[in-house]
């Protein structure tokens, strides 16, 4: 049985761990709302990862490709290597879907040689 303490414990410290992966999301340009649950942000931080990686096997240069800020903020090297923006009041599992879409897409502009 878990006490008042340890219960307000457990959620600061998921409380303190949305606030730091908001923080990741926020420091690569995604638009967050606010409303976001702590289970879509983990959702969300996986699919930017994903799509990262991808760019990275596929040569790309995440400090080119994919400048944080509006859309024209930046100039990419390579427009298959850019993170999509958020739509305001785009839902996460709708953003994570383009994400991957977009990963996808990457993968095929630059297959592995």
């Amino acid at each position: 049985m878990t006490t008042n303490a340890q219960d307000g414990d457990e959620h600061g410290e998921r409380a303190a761990a949305a606030v730091e992966i908001a923080a990741r999301l926020r420091r690569r340009g995604v638009r967050l709302s606010g409303a976001e649950t702590g289970s879509e942000l983990v959702d969300l931080l996986d699919a930017v990862e994903q799509f990262e990686e991808i760019v990275e096997r596929r040569g790309g240069d995440l400090m080119v490709d994919e400048p944080p800020g509006p859309p024209g903020h930046g100039q990419p090297d390579d427009a298959a290597f850019l993170l999509p923006e958020r739509r305001r009041g785009e839902a996460i599992g709708d953003y994570i879907g383009r994400i991957a879409d977009a990963a996808a897409r990457a993968d095929r502009a630059h297959p592995r040689g």
